[in-house]
């Protein structure tokens, strides 16, 4: 176990930002931590990294408590806020060298600077200032010191804000490779990078946690019907693809090309191959369709 908050509340005066908060979070997992704008997000992972404390609860990280042991949590925590705080007039070698001395001996400062540049793709960019790189790279560097002592908590805030599709691909490689070894959490309002990298989800609204499962698991439980994009090599009628066993709606996209509603737990593709197969057709294309992710998060941050 890495990460382990126990009924977390939070207050800001009077106002309620966190309200009985509590998920664990085991090594390997790269969990996608979602929710509107004050929903709470910043709060959570501010506390977890120790730059606020809870109003009430508590919260463990790789067995230490952030109130009792903060020094040793800090310790085992790489942070990578939002808006990446860089030392601007300073060279990438000289700030991740600055940043490796806050951490270790010198003796193991050129090695692991040297690795971080490799890992995060920073060769070309190594020997400029912070302050001429493009956003994208200077994200790189803000991934880079926060992995440069090895912490086995990564928390990421918005990583890929501002790289290009090049650059997006391979920083999410790598985050996923990360996750393999190490605890992963990543605020994010793009839920594609959520689907892409993730492999839990845990969605919070109003400070109070509305799911915590899978990706899968989740378009299982909150999708009603299963919806099924069937294309055959000649037309057919309405009528006779409504009497497919299972099947509850029908709709006609052109000729050839339809959409099979049934009930979530109800698999009809082999009653539509039955069905192809018994009127002479061919299944061209047979695709089952999942609600979005974007969709079951606006469904659950909803206004009640």
């Amino acid at each position: 176990m890495s990460v382990k908050v126990n009924s977390v509340s939070r207050l800001y005066g009077t106002q309620k930002a966190l309200s009985d908060v509590s998920f664990e979070i085991f090594s390997g997992q790269v969990v996608g931590f979602l929710g509107p704008n004050g929903a709470g997000k910043s709060t959570m992972m501010k506390i977890i990294t120790c730059f606020l404390p809870p109003t009430s609860g508590s919260v463990q990280v790789n067995g230490f408590d952030t109130l009792e042991d903060s020094i040793e949590v800090r310790k085992g925590v790489g942070y990578l806020p939002e808006h990446n705080p860089l030392y601007l007039d300073m060279y990438v070698m000289e700030y991740l060298s600055f940043i490796a001395g806050l951490h270790m001996p010198s003796s193991r400062i050129k090695k692991r600077v040297e690795e971080m540049i490799a890992m995060t793709g920073l060769e070309i960019e190594r020997k400029k200032k912070i302050g001429a790189l493009s956003k994208g790279y200077r994200q790189r560097v803000g991934l880079a010191q926060a992995l440069i002592h090895d912490p086995g908590v990564l928390i990421l805030d918005e990583p890929t804000s501002g790289l290009d599709p090049t650059q997006l691909a391979e920083i999410r490689s790598l985050i996923k490779n990360i996750g393999k070894e190490k605890t992963v959490i990543l605020s994010t309002h793009i839920m594609q990078e959520v689907e892409a990298i993730c492999n839990r989800v845990i969605i919070i609204s109003k400070g109070i946690i509305r799911a915590d499962d899978t990706t899968s698991a989740l378009q299982q439980r909150m999708s009603g019907e299963k919806v099924l994009l069937v294309e055959f090599d000649k037309a057919v009628s309405e009528d006779s693809l409504r009497r497919i066993p299972g099947v509850t709606a029908v709709l006609k996209l052109d000729e050839t090309r339809w959409k099979l509603k049934a009930a979530s737990i109800t698999d009809i593709r082999g009653d539509v191959f039955r069905y192809a197969v018994e009127n002479g057709l061919v299944v061209l294309n047979q695709q089952q369709e999942s609600q979005s992710l974007e969709e079951i998060f606006q469904q659950i941050t909803a206004p009640n």
